[in-house]
C-alpha cells in the first residue's frame, strides 16, 4: 500500500498546491465517510490489527491516533477509524469562525519529509463543529474509537479574555467528544504561546474544570482535558506546566506541537522552504519531540499519560516514543508522505516489537 502511494499516487498529489490537495482529499474522504459500505471496505482492505490500550478512562483499539490539523471541520469523522486509527483528534477549533492566515500557508520540504504550515486556526467555529458532530452521531456513523477535540484561541480574542474563549468552545462541544486538548502552543496565532505561561494556563484550566464539574452530573463523568506543548520550550518551562497537572486534574500531556526551529539541510529546495514562517512538522521534529516526551515522563514519574507526536513515520519512530514514555502516539505528516497504509505498518510493527509483553511494561523503559 505505501509503495503504491509513494511511487504512483504521491507524485500526482505533490504536483498540486499543498493546501489545495489537502482540501480536495478531505472533501473526498467526507464523501466516503457518508457510505458505511465504503468505510467497511476501506477498513477490510487496510486490515489494521488490534492493540488495545486504556488511558484516562478510555479504551483505544490501538495506540496510533490521527493528530489535530488534518480534519479541522469534522468532515470525515467515520473514515479515520476505517483507516485503522485507534483515535482521532479533530480541530483545532476556536470559539469564533475564522479564515486563518493569508495563502499560501502550507509548504512541503519533500527531501526532508517535512511540512511547514501557518494556517492560523482556520475553522468554522465551535458552534458549527458541534452541529456537525451531532449530525454524525444522529446518523449512527460515530467511529468505534475515542474522538478528541483540539481547542484553540480565537485570533480576535484578547489574551486577557482567553480563558472565557476556551471555556465557551468547551461548553459548546462538551457533549460531542471523548477528550479535549488545550492548544496553547501553535506558533501561528499571534501571542498564543504566551498562554503557556503558568498563570495564564492555570486560569484556562480552572475555567474548563469548572464547566467539567458542572456538566459531569447525572452519571456522566468529567471529560479528560489534556495540554499540548511546544517543542521549543525549555525543560524549566515544561516543568512549570507539569506543576499544574495535579491541582488542575490534567488527564494527559501532548508532546509536541510544531516547531519554529529549522534544521540544517543541504537540500536547496528544503533550504528555500525553511525560510517560510510557520510551524515545522515531520521527520526533522522527531528527535526533539522524543526528547520532550522523555523529560515529561521523568518529570511526572510516569504517572501522567503522554501522547507522543512529531516525526513519526514508521513503527521504529513510534516505538522510540513509547520507550521514551508515550502511552499513545499520533501521526500527521506521515499520512502526507506515506499514505494511509502507514497506520497498519506502525500498529503491526508495534505489536511485533511488543513480542507478547504488556504495553504498560514497555512504556518509558527506553
Amino acid at each position: 500500500m505505501s509503495w503504491f502511494y509513494r511511487h504512483l499516487a504521491r507524485p500526482l498529489l505533490f504536483s498540486q498546491d499543498s493546501e489545495a490537495i489537502h482540501d480536495r482529499t478531505i472533501q473526498g474522504l467526507a464523501l466516503a465517510s457518508r457510505s458505511p459500505w465504503l468505510c467497511a471496505a476501506i477498513r477490510g482492505w487496510l486490515d489494521v490489527p488490534e492493540l488495545p490500550v486504556t488511558r484516562f478512562g478510555l479504551r483505544f483499539p490501538n495506540p496510533v491516533g490521527l493528530a489535530a490539523g488534518m480534519d479541522k471541520q469534522a468532515l470525515a469523522v467515520p473514515v479515520w477509524r476505517a483507516f485503522g486509527f485507534g483515535f482521532s483528534e479533530l480541530g483545532g477549533v476556536t470559539r469564533h469562525a475564522q479564515p486563518g492566515n493569508p495563502q499560501p500557508r502550507m509548504f512541503r520540504a519533500v527531501a526532508e519529509e517535512a511540512l511547514i504550515n501557518r494556517m492560523g486556526f482556520n475553522n468554522p467555529g465551535a458552534t458549527a463543529l458541534a452541529t456537525r458532530l451531532q449530525d454524525w452521531q444522529q446518523r449512527g456513523a460515530w467511529p468505534a474509537h475515542p474522538v478528541g477535540i483540539n481547542l484553540g484561541k480565537s485570533k480576535i480574542t484578547p489574551l486577557e479574555e482567553a480563558a472565557e474563549d476556551y471555556a465557551t468552545s468547551f461548553e459548546l462541544l462538551w457533549s460531542w467528544a471523548d477528550f479535549f486538548v488545550v492548544n496553547v502552543s501553535s506558533p501561528n496565532t499571534p501571542n498564543l504561546r504566551r498562554l503557556q505561561d503558568k498563570s495564564a494556563l492555570d486560569e484556562i484550566l480552572a475555567r474548563l474544570q469548572e464547566i467539567n464539574a458542572r456538566r459531569a452530573t447525572g452519571g456522566k463523568g468529567p471529560k479528560p482535558i489534556l495540554v499540548k506543548m511546544a517543542p521549543d520550550l525549555t525543560f524549566e518551562a515544561l516543568d512549570e506546566i507539569v506543576s499544574l497537572v495535579a491541582p488542575r486534574q490534567v488527564a494527559g500531556l501532548v508532546a509536541t506541537n510544531t516547531t519554529i526551529a529549522r534544521p540544517v539541510t543541504h537540500d536547496a529546495v528544503a533550504q528555500h522552504i525553511y525560510r517560510e514562517t510557520g510551524g515545522l512538522s515531520g521527520r526533522p521534529l522527531r528527535a526533539r519531540s522524543t526528547e520532550v516526551v522523555r523529560h515529561l515522563y521523568r518529570a511526572t514519574q510516569g504517572r501522567v499519560p503522554i501522547i507522543g507526536v512529531g516525526g513519526i513515520g514508521s513503527a521504529a519512530d513510534a516505538w522510540e516514543k513509547v520507550l521514551a514514555g508515550a502511552s499513545l502516539v499520533q501521526i500527521y505528516s506521515a499520512m502526507v508522505y506515506a499514505g494511509p497504509g502507514v497506520v497498519s505498518e506502525v500498529v503491526s510493527g508495534l505489536r511485533d516489537r511488543l513480542a507478547g509483553a504488556r504495553w504498560d511494561d514497555v512504556v518509558g523503559r527506553g
